[in-house]
């Protein structure tokens, strides 16, 4: 990627897989050690199955091979009966379970002075409340503890699809969060691959859209968790695949640093290091990300961030587009030391992962310290 110089652009601005064997170095990054420049240190989720079928066992059939006799999983309407009614229902009774979980999480960690991510939760709380505040928030409300969705998120879509990487590039990875649907639908209608994660990690890896695949009336559902759901093509972590431009969710960025806080689970880290390790990116893939103007900030302290924040390298807004020019190190991959045995739990495909790359190296990676869950937390473990 050509360094990108430091500049506002106004409103009418126009503008591989995993690798057959892990290197050991790779495995293990230099995590522990501070950076040059920027010294960095760095949730009931049901597991997948090691087959490459999708898997929503509450809301797909299992079809019968009469030849075989084995069961298999079928993610196309005309292969299976979707329930898009369960389905949706599930997805946001789990969700609504993860946002309690965090707000108890936050609670914790924002009052602990010795905690080190306490002084991102007081700008996560400060944003939310203000989009609240002002009415900048759209559905769904209230916005804290989301990505937050906001007036204008369409506008910001429009400028992020007339950046030069997004027209050059033939895979775009996108969050599934609702501000970033209009980036999703620019993406697959623009005739690019789209990567998705499933939510939070849920019920398995990433998702791979295509608008061959579709057609006008399905295009839109597509670009919704349910319509992943139903039109995707799950991969997994020893898929062949080039990522060319990523696309993330922000609660609060800063547009002289490229600084970001997500909203404090870390799924965006772990996706951007999973990727990292199958070779889908590098440090020269492009971050990007689309807020509303109030979400800028400029109290975030580098020096505070941890190894595996995430930095973006360009912001689009409803009414601007900055390149931050970024100085931030990218992260090098996942870093075990820092993953808690609590998050490992419960994401099958890191233990898949942390799995593979013990067998395949002979090497025990570390694990990070165990988290200080919140009531909720523990008694939603089984």
């Amino acid at each position: 990627m050509k360094r990108l110089a430091p500049k506002l652009l106004e409103d009418h601005t126009s503008s591989s897989s995993l690798m057959d064997v892990l290197k050991l170095s790779s495995a293990f990054p230099l995590a522990a050690t501070k950076i040059a420049a920027v010294p960095k240190q760095p949730l009931n989720f049901f597991p997948f199955p090691k087959t490459r079928a999708p898997i929503f066992p509450l809301f797909l059939t299992l079809i019968e091979e009469k030849k075989s006799g084995i069961h298999t999983t079928a993610t196309r309407q005309n292969d299976a009966a979707f329930s898009e009614a369960a389905y949706e229902a599930e997805r946001l009774s789990l969700d609504a379970a993860a946002r309690e979980t965090m707000a108890e999480k936050s609670a914790i960690e924002g009052q602990d002075s010795d905690d080190p991510k306490a002084w991102k939760w007081v700008i996560r709380k400060r944003v939310w409340d203000l989009m609240e505040a002002r009415n900048i928030a759209q559905f769904p409300r209230p916005v804290h503890h989301r990505i937050p969705n906001f007036i204008g998120a369409d506008l910001a879509a429009n400028k992020l699809s007339n950046l030069e990487v997004f027209k050059e590039a033939n895979c775009v990875k996108v969050n599934p969060d609702t501000p970033q649907k209009q980036v999703r639908f620019l993406t697959l209608n623009g005739g690019k691959k789209l990567l998705t994660p499933q939510p939070r990690l849920r019920t398995g890896f990433f998702s791979v859209l295509e608008y061959s695949t579709l057609n006008p009336s399905t295009i839109k559902e597509a670009c919704t968790s349910v319509g992943v759901a139903k039109y995707g093509k799950p991969i997994g972590l020893d898929e062949k695949i080039k990522v060319d431009l990523i696309v993330i969710g922000s609660v609060a960025v800063d547009p002289k640093t490229g600084a970001r806080l997500g909203k404090g689970e870390g799924f965006a880290e772990l996706e951007y290091g999973m990727l990292r390790y199958m070779g889908a990116i590098d440090d020269s893939t492009p971050i990007v990300t689309s807020v509303h103007d109030e979400q800028l900030v400029d109290d975030i302290p580098i020096e505070k961030l941890l190894i595996h924040d995430v930095p973006v390298d360009i912001i689009c807004t409803p009414t601007r587009v900055i390149f931050t020019n970024t100085t931030i190190p990218k992260p090098q991959g996942i870093y075990w030391d820092k993953l808690s045995p609590e998050k490992l739990s419960q994401i099958k495909v890191l233990r898949q992962l942390k799995s593979k790359i013990e067998r395949e190296s002979g090497q025990k990676l570390p694990s990070g310290p165990s988290e200080k869950l919140p009531p909720t937390a523990r008694r939603g473990k089984r």
